[in-house]
């Protein structure tokens, strides 16, 4: 089976590894282009380019996807598998594929689709998570599923952890699907559009807490969804300047929160 990989981030590369170290590797990846990277701007490749570079598979990055450019990195693909790209595929790119587009999304699809639905289900509070495969058609996150998996959220999970407990969950269920899905005996069923929920991207000051006003709870909630991007952060008097204190690793501990982990302004992190 001829396919194409698209994705970007660690979440993509997680699967991709297994894919490749199971003998399924796609005859391409798609992913966003090189981008400056920390203070000093390093132009940095996506981890995707630098597994599939590892594994001489051709890798592509498009500004903007079309037929044409696709065409040139892979001819006659059969299917495609999406993760995390992080741009809109348009439908006509979605037609080259006469097998179809399987998106994988790491929500209980109709719930929290969109761009962040790892970090918004901690700061929900959600005691359980999961990964939905779904044709994808030209809507965000829309198209009928094809299968879907659970897994619990525990108290101590952060973005890092969740993500690669749902990376692993993923794999196992594309490598369940895709010989049903190649036969064309897999069932897709219609999502209850009547029961989503959209995430959203969120910015520096989403990330901001006020140690002494917001609830604890959601604060430690934050600090393990939202590190280390966009990072959550408050304002501290230190040494008489009032500075950027980022917060890094907290706990509730009886009903009050303690913060572990910080980093002034200028400083390395330390422990609290």
């Amino acid at each position: 089976m001829k396919y194409i990989f698209f994705g970007t981030p660690e979440f993509s590369a997680a699967i991709l590894e297994k894919l490749i170290g199971v003998g399924f590797a796609p005859a391409g990846v798609v992913c966003n282009p090189d981008q400056p990277v920390g203070r000093k701007k390093i132009i940095t490749p996506p981890p995707t380019k630098l597994l599939a570079t590892k594994y001489n598979i051709p890798v592509f990055q498009p500004e903007a996807l079309s037929i044409s450019n696709l065409q040139f990195l892979i001819s006659k693909p059969e299917f495609a598998v999406v993760a995390a790209y992080a741009k809109i595929i348009p439908e006509s790119v979605l037609k080259m594929f006469p097998g179809g587009v399987i998106g994988v999304h790491p929500s209980l699809l109709p719930k929290y689709r969109g761009a962040t639905p790892i970090q918004s289900t901690i700061l929900a509070g959600e005691k359980e998570t999961g990964v939905t495969l779904y044709l994808m058609d030209e809507k965000v996150d829309h198209g009928a599923i094809l299968t879907s998996g659970k897994l619990q959220i525990a108290e101590s999970d952060t973005y890092g952890t969740l993500e690669k407990k749902l990376a692993e969950l993923s794999t196992i269920l594309i490598l369940e699907l895709l010989p049903k899905f190649s036969k064309g005996e897999a069932k897709p069923v219609p999502q209850d559009d009547s029961q989503a929920t959209l995430t959203k991207k969120f910015s520096t000051d989403d990330a901001y807490v006020d140690l002494g006003k917001d609830d604890p709870i959601l604060i430690e909630r934050k600090i393990r969804a939202l590190n280390p991007e966009p990072g959550v952060w408050t304002l501290q008097q230190v040494q008489g300047k009032q500075k950027r204190v980022k917060l890094l690793e907290s706990v509730i501990s009886e009903g009050k929160l303690k913060l572990k982990v910080i980093q002034v302004e200028g400083e390395k992190p330390r422990s609290v």
